[in-house]
C-alpha cells in the first residue's frame, strides 16, 4: 500500500522504536511508517487503517507492538474474532494485562457478554491500572446491557471514579455511559444531570454529550444547507408552476380575430 512521503516511520513511539530495532534495519524502516498509517488512519478510516496493519503483520509477525496494531486496527473495522486473536498474541509476548478491557469487549462485540463478564471478574482486572480499570466497569456494564440488565449496568458504573470531581481521561466517557444507561432506563431527570456532567468533563469532544443534553433538552439542529436547498427547490417549484399557468393562459383564455369577427 501506498505510503505518503512525508511519513519516515521516526513518528513512532520511542517504546515501539526499540522493540523494532530486533529487525533489519531496512525492514524496521517500513513496518515503523505502516504502523504510522495505521495509528493515523484508525479513527477517520479503520479499514485503510486495517490495510496497513496487514501489511506491517506480514513483514514482522513476531513483534508485539505490530500484534497489537493489528488488533486494534481489527478491533476499529469490528472484526472482532481476529482482533481477540491478535489481542491475545500480543499478551502472550509482553506478558501484561494492558489489553485486558478491549478483549473483553471483542467477546461482546462477538456476542458473549457472559464470557466479557466473566473477565471482569478475573484476577488480571486487579493488575490494572485505574484507567484499565475504569474501562473494564465500562465493558462490564456494556455487557450487562447486552444482556438486558439495565439496573445491574447502572449499579456497575456507580463507583468513585464516577463520584469524584476531578477530571480524568475516562471521566467523560464514564458518565456519559452513565447517563446513557439511566436514560435507557427511564430514568430521564437523571439521565439530563449526567449528561451535562459529561459535557463538563469532556474538553476534547470525545462524546456526543453535547448533542444528546439538547436533544433531552428539545433543541432541534437544523442543516442549513439542507434548508437552502429545499427553498431553493421550492422557489423552483413555484417558477415552474407560474410559467405553466402563464401557458395555458395564453392558449385558452386569448381571443382570436376569427373568433372576433365571427362575432
Amino acid at each position: 500500500m501506498p505510503i505518503p512521503e512525508d511519513i519516515t516511520g521516526d513518528e513512532i513511539d520511542k517504546d515501539v522504536r526499540q522493540e523494532l530495532q530486533s529487525l533489519p534495519k531496512t525492514l524496521a524502516e517500513d513496518v515503523a511508517k505502516n504502523l504510522v498509517m495505521v495509528a493515523r488512519l484508525i479513527d477517520e478510516d479503520p479499514e485503510g487503517a486495517y490495510g496497513y496493519s496487514r501489511v506491517a503483520l506480514r513483514l514482522a509477525s513476531r513483534v508485539a507492538a505490530v500484534r497489537e496494531a493489528a488488533g486494534f486496527a481489527a478491533y476499529a473495522s469490528q472484526k472482532y474474532s481476529e482482533a481477540l486473536a491478535e489481542f491475545r498474541a500480543a499478551r502472550r509476548m509482553t506478558g501484561t494485562v494492558e489489553l485486558w478491557p478491549v478483549m473483553a469487549d471483542c467477546e461482546r462485540g462477538l456476542g458473549r457478554p457472559e464470557k466479557a463478564l466473566d473477565m471482569a471478574g478475573a484476577p488480571e482486572v486487579h493488575k490494572l491500572d485505574k484507567a484499565g480499570q475504569v474501562e473494564m466497569r465500562l465493558v462490564a456494564a456494556g455487557a450487562r446491557r447486552d444482556m438486558g440488565q439495565l439496573d445491574a449496568a447502572i449499579v456497575t458504573l456507580q463507583s468513585p471514579e464516577l463520584a469524584s470531581n476531578s477530571v480524568q481521561p475516562w471521566t467523560a466517557r464514564l458518565r456519559y455511559a452513565y447517563a446513557d444507561a439511566l436514560l435507557a432506563a427511564g430514568r430521564e431527570s437523571e439521565a439530563r444531570e449526567w449528561f451535562a456532567k459529561a459535557v463538563e468533563a469532556d474538553r476534547d469532544g470525545s462524546t456526543d454529550a453535547s448533542d444528546r443534553l439538547a436533544e433531552l433538552d428539545g433543541v432541534e439542529f437544523v442543516d442549513a444547507l439542507a434548508e437552502d436547498a429545499a427553498e431553493a427547490s421550492d422557489e423552483a417549484s413555484d417558477e415552474a408552476a407560474q410559467s405553466g399557468e402563464a401557458d395555458r393562459s395564453g392558449e385558452s383564455g386569448g381571443v382570436s380575430a376569427e373568433d372576433r369577427d365571427e362575432d
